[in-house]
């Protein structure tokens, strides 16, 4: 405390500090300043400008790099010439073989031309070093920004086909995931009882099975279903058994179908030529390429997006179980609130925040496995491009003799980025609505 003043003086502001501070009113000291939460996060914000331009380049182009150009039979992304195969990027420079490569790729009647005009023979031409190559050959040599591929093809338009393919996937099955496994985890968690317990141990039994193993399986029976309906052969195997059933029974001797199989072994001659006759009765159907690609596609996606709601169906069940037991809910409950309304109305919205948060991070989830399931071969088959068969296709590219390493860096480089950016802005959504992170 102050010294007390002898005199009947006025006190001075620097004699007691204390008292002049507390003379300031609460109601004047300056608000407290806070910050959004939506931008806590600096690699969060980052990551979300890299994503933005990823997807407006990718989607964007995705309808001109599918498309077929007027002077190809073959689209975009599959367009090219072996004879430009294997070719740098444009900025990187060529060595001897590369210039002979590109050389050898002109037409001869160009060729010839720039022969004319310099005054070389086209064998001369040939066996030029890049560096003794005349403007005029260095301006006809095919120029591919990010290289081209061991068919020639672009490998830039391919990065942006396959790129816009993988995160269409990506998205599409993080959204099915999502959604399945939040109705899934709800309803267990509002129904309770037996209910729950009968639909967790469904996730667990789940849990337990691997994941690769499932996703081949679907993609295996799928490619099954698909040979099935477009061969028949189901059908003329039982129409064949059928007929030899019933000429047995115009002999008066009655057999069954594994009896009328074991005819058919035995007989060659009679199992070509009730073969050929039910190859006439069911013909063989026709699918388009297009077709056969959609296919995979879907079932690729309903594959991933099929197995990868376990992990949200346990959040949303936890996250129902500690909301339905509030008063708000309760209270719902006894005025006779419809369950339906009570999910819309009051639990969805307290859900947004973990729904969003796990959707962030189950997108570069299912495109990391979508282009592993590529990269084996199980995934987006080629020609139809995707991050992960684009490295594939590299990976061979790289030997000791020579190396064509563009063929996989780039799709790497591309994945790897892409997928950094999604965890960094997952991570800032989840401090984003994450209260104990508030500053």
């Amino acid at each position: 405390m102050c010294a007390p003043v002898s005199e009947p003086r006025a006190v001075q502001p620097e004699a007691c500090p204390v008292a002049a501070t507390a003379a300031v009113p609460a109601v004047m000291a300056p608000p407290r300043t806070r910050d959004n939460p939506l931008t806590r996060s600096v690699p969060g914000l980052i990551g979300l400008g890299f994503l933005v331009v990823m997807f407006a380049v990718c989607l964007g182009t995705l309808p001109w790099t599918l498309s077929t150009p007027s002077d190809s039979a073959l689209p975009r992304y599959d367009s090219g010439t072996p004879r430009e195969a294997r070719l740098p990027p444009s900025w990187w420079g060529m060595d001897e073989r590369d210039s002979a490569r590109a050389t050898a790729s002109l037409s001869d009647d160009r060729l010839a031309a720039i022969a004319a005009e310099t005054g070389l023979t086209p064998t001369e031409l040939l066996s030029l070093a890049p560096e003794e190559a005349p403007e005029p050959l260095r301006e006809a040599w095919p120029s591919f920004f990010l290289g081209s591929d061991l068919l020639g093809r672009s490998l830039a338009v391919r990065l942006l086909a396959g790129g816009g393919i993988s995160l269409t996937i990506g998205i599409a099955a993080a959204l099915i995931s999502v959604c399945i496994g939040t109705i899934y985890g709800a309803v267990a968690a509002y129904a309770g009882g037996k209910i729950d317990a009968v639909m967790m141990r469904a996730v667990d039994v789940l849990y337990g099975l691997p994941y690769i193993l499932l996703v081949v399986l679907l993609a295996v029976a799928s490619d099954a279903l698909v040979d099935e309906w477009v061969s028949r052969s189901k059908a003329k195997q039982s129409w064949m058994e059928q007929r030899i059933v019933e000429q047995w029974g115009e002999q008066g001797q009655q057999i069954d179908r594994s009896r009328a199989r074991a005819i058919l072994r035995e007989s060659p001659d009679l199992e070509t030529q009730l073969a050929t006759t039910a190859a006439e009765i069911y013909p063989r159907r026709e699918l388009s390429q297009r077709t056969r690609t959609a296919l995979d596609v879907g079932t690729l996606l309903f594959a991933i997006g099929g197995v990868s709601w376990l992990t949200m169906a346990r959040v949303i069940r936890g996250q129902v179980l500690s909301l339905k037991n509030q008063p708000f809910v309760e209270a719902a409950r006894s005025i006779g609130t419809p369950t339906r309304r009570i999910f819309f109305r009051h639990l969805l919205p307290n859900l947004i925040g973990p729904i969003v948060v796990y959707a962030t991070l189950a997108v570069p989830q299912a495109i990391l496995q979508e282009s592993f399931l590529s990269f084996l071969g199980i995934g987006v088959k080629p020609p139809l491009p995707s991050w992960g068969n684009l490295a594939a296709e590299g990976l061979s590219e790289l030997n000791t003799v020579r190396s064509h390493w563009w063929l996989l860096f780039f799709p790497c480089l591309l994945l790897g980025l892409t997928l950094l950016a999604m965890n960094f802005v997952g991570e800032g959504l989840r401090e984003a609505f994450d209260p104990k992170r508030g500053r």
